[in-house]
C-alpha cells in the first residue's frame, strides 16, 4: 500500500518527535472538538500520534495514517503511555484505496499536506480524503501560507544548545519552487564510543500555494461548504496569516 518516496522522518523520528509543541497540539485538539463531537476519525499524516492520543482521550476512535513505520512505532508508544487505543495504518496519503474504511471525520495538521512535493500529489491526497469520507463527512486541515514561507522562514535560524541530550541547529532557506522552503535540520548526538558528537542531518522540503488554489482543488474534488480561518479558527484570515485552517464537507 505504500509507495517509494523520501520518508523525511525515518532517521529523525525520535529526535523530531521531541520538538513537538504541546500548546499547539492542545489548540488542534480544541479546533477539532469545536467543530465535531466524538466520532471515528482518520488522522492523515498523523506521525507520532500526538494529536491522535489527545483525541482518543476525548473518546474519539482514532486511526493514525503515516508513511513512516518509525513514527507509527512512536505513536504506539505514546498510546501505551496514555493507556488509549489507536489504529495504526502505514500508507501513502496519496494512495490508500486498499484501506476500505470510511470516516465521518478526517483531519490533517502540523504541515502534513505541505510535505507533498507537487500540486498533483496534493490533489491525489484530497481525492483519497474525499473517497474515505462518509456522505456529509468533514475534512479539517491546516497548511502554512505563502506569507509564512516567504517572510516567516526568510533567513530563519534556530539553535537549541540548552539541552545536551537534544542539541539542534535549524536553518531554513528558499526552495527551488515558488512558495517552497527547505529546512536544514541537524541534531548533535553524543556518542560514548568516540567521546564526541555525531551529526544527524536531513533536509525537509515544504510546499504551499495561494489560497485560491486550495479552494479550487477542494471544489474540483467535490467538497462543499468550504470555510477558511486563522489562529485555530479563532480569527479571520489576513495578509500576514501564517497558517490557514480549512473546514470542508463531502456533500
Amino acid at each position: 500500500m505504500t509507495k517509494n518516496i523520501n520518508d523525511n522522518y525515518t532517521t529523525f523520528a525520535a529526535k523530531y518527535d521531541q520538538l513537538f509543541d504541546s500548546d499547539m497540539y492542545q489548540d488542534w485538539l480544541l479546533y477539532v472538538r469545536e467543530h465535531t463531537t466524538a466520532t471515528s476519525v482518520l488522522d492523515l499524516g498523523g506521525g507520532a500520534g500526538r494529536l491522535g492520543v489527545l483525541l482518543a482521550e476525548h473518546q474519539y476512535q482514532v486511526t493514525v495514517l503515516d508513511l513512516s513505520p518509525d513514527m507509527l512505532s512512536l505513536a504506539q508508544t505514546h498510546a501505551n503511555h496514555a493507556d488509549v487505543d489507536l489504529t495504526l495504518l502505514q500508507a501513502d496519503m496519496r494512495e490508500f484505496s486498499d484501506w476500505s474504511t470510511t470516516y465521518p471525520l478526517i483531519v490533517s495538521f502540523a504541515d502534513a499536506l505541505n510535505y507533498l512535493p507537487t500540486i498533483a500529489d496534493l490533489e491525489a491526497a484530497l481525492f483519497q480524503v474525499f473517497d474515505h469520507l462518509t456522505d456529509g463527512g468533514m475534512f479539517l486541515f491546516d497548511v502554512i501560507t505563502p506569507y509564512q514561507i516567504n517572510v516567516g522562514y526568510d533567513n530563519y535560524y534556530y539553535n537549541n544548545d540548552d539541552d545536551p541530550e537534544n542539541i539542534l541547529m535549524w536553518t531554513s532557506f528558499a526552495g527551488d519552487e515558488i512558495n517552497s522552503v527547505d529546512h536544514d535540520l541537524k541534531f548533535f548526538v553524543y556518542d560514548e564510543t568516540i567521546d564526541g558528537f555525531k551529526i544527524m542531518r536531513e533536509i525537509h522540503h515544504e510546499q504551499t500555494y495561494n489560497l485560491a488554489t486550495y479552494q479550487q482543488l477542494l471544489q474540483k474534488v467535490g467538497f462543499k461548504n468550504i470555510e477558511v480561518s486563522a489562529d485555530f479558527g479563532r480569527d479571520e484570515i489576513h495578509e500576514d496569516t501564517t497558517r490557514w485552517f480549512f473546514k470542508a464537507v463531502k456533500s
